[in-house]
């Protein structure tokens, strides 16, 4: 594999590909976090996928999907080409976990915070808190918050990408390297290592999504302010504070239900490309 360019086409490819099989999810995922107080629209996944159906229609679930695509297009391109090519270029393997774990957390992490204003777009459009096309998103945010508009919640955005990146990457490719002793280098192989992966992500990575889901949806108007929270700190302790420890981990189910296609989808693909070396 090494360093080579077809890495970062292969990962957007591959990225792009399994966010359109599992986007209706994360919509869910995103209401989920979102709701605070005692006053619940949403009782879990799958009331929130027939209500949001039911009440604004079934495109209201791919609200936000033309951001999303973009981010995949950008993230995904840069967070699996750069983990791979620094990965061949410093000569790690499946068997060099910790190697692997700063290739990782370093990819991560500048795909994160490049590709932030998309996902600020996203969150916006899936929680119905603006109407409108990609652009006219844009246009808002711009416009009203400025440049660090598109960067908000970027500090959290790039912790939960490194917390990802650390444990289904580097997992991944464990797993991976000791289950190709009994089922070689093929498709169950990639299927199994990616589900193992996804479920360690996603533990881990749920609570620090919550709040920054939260921080993108806030608005910081140039003149005037609906800002709930002044950072990533203060998100944390007032969602524990009135909602309690248990409030971090909204919309775990639709992170992990998410997680595992979306990782299959995606390795697997991303394997299958990597065969027209």
């Amino acid at each position: 594999m090494g360093k080579d360019w077809r890495l970062f086409v292969y990962g957007g490819f591959a990225s792009i590909t399994a966010e359109f099989g599992t986007f209706p999810i994360d919509t869910t995922k995103t209401r989920l976090q979102l709701q605070q107080g005692g006053l619940q629209r949403y009782r879990g996944m799958l009331h929130a996928l027939a209500n949001i159906s039911k009440e604004e229609g079934f495109r209201a679930l791919y609200s936000g999907m033309a951001p999303a695509l973009l981010r995949q297009a950008s993230y995904g391109t840069l967070k699996f080409g750069s983990y791979y090519w620094m990965q061949g270029a410093l000569g790690g393997t499946g068997t060099s976990p910790a190697l692997n774990v700063g290739c990782a957390v370093v990819a991560a992490v500048l795909a994160a915070s490049v590709a932030n204003p998309t996902d600020v777009l996203k969150v916006r459009m899936q929680a119905s808190t603006t109407k409108g096309s990609l652009l006219v998103n844009f246009v808002d945010v711009w416009q009203l918050e400025g440049v660090r508009g598109l960067w908000r919640g970027v500090g959290p955005t790039a912790q939960r990408a490194a917390i990802i990146a650390a444990v289904e990457l580097p997992v991944y490719d464990w797993v991976k390297h000791k289950l190709r002793q009994r089922l070689g280098d093929t498709t169950v192989n990639h299927f199994s290592a990616s589900l193992i992966a996804s479920i360690g992500s996603a533990v881990a990575s749920t609570p620090i999504d919550v709040i920054r889901t939260r921080l993108m949806n806030q608005r910081r108007l140039k003149v005037g302010s609906d800002k709930i929270y002044s950072g990533s700190l203060d998100c944390l302790l007032q969602t524990v504070k009135f909602e309690g420890v248990s409030a971090l981990y909204k919309g775990f189910v639709p992170t992990l239900v998410r997680m595992g296609p979306w990782n299959v989808i995606f390795f697997v693909t991303f394997e299958q490309l990597k065969t027209l070396y």
